[in-house]
């Protein structure tokens, strides 16, 4: 059998990789990695939704709370009030959807909603850069 010359494919004299084989299977290492990262993040995250969730609750309660005695009046009270009720039900959320299902609702509504989706990610962006820039 006549000797290769494609670099794609083994060496047969040296029984060596070739140097695509080598990228190829260091980008399936880095793949791994990726994903063992990424199952990792996802578990520490479900182990803490029922925190998270109680937390939302109580900052909801207080706000029940505290509403009528903030000033400005009712408009005041009914946005602290409606405000609450919003930390509640995404405490519900919380406890009632693991990541997968998160960030399956995520892909969802970027999916149906791609302007608002876009701009919320530039405003994100925008206040992280504002949050992690120094200030001389």
């Amino acid at each position: 059998m006549p000797a290769n010359t494609d670099t794609a494919t083994w060496n047969e004299h040296t029984d060596e990789p070739s140097v695509s084989e080598e990228v190829s299977g260091v980008a399936s290492q880095v793949r791994e990695k990726v994903s063992e990262f990424g199952r990792s993040a996802a578990d520490k995250i479900d182990a803490n939704r029922e925190a998270a969730a109680s937390k939302l609750d109580t900052a909801a309660s207080t706000l029940h709370e505290k509403a009528e005695s903030l000033p400005g009046g009712d408009t005041v009270a009914n946005l602290a009030h409606s405000t609450a009720d919003t930390l509640t039900s995404t405490a519900d959320y919380i406890r009632e959807h693991d990541v997968q299902g998160m960030m399956a609702d995520a892909r969802r509504f970027v999916k149906n909603n791609p302007g608002p989706a876009l701009f919320a990610a530039a405003f994100v962006g925008f206040l992280a850069g504002r949050a992690f820039s120094r200030r001389d």
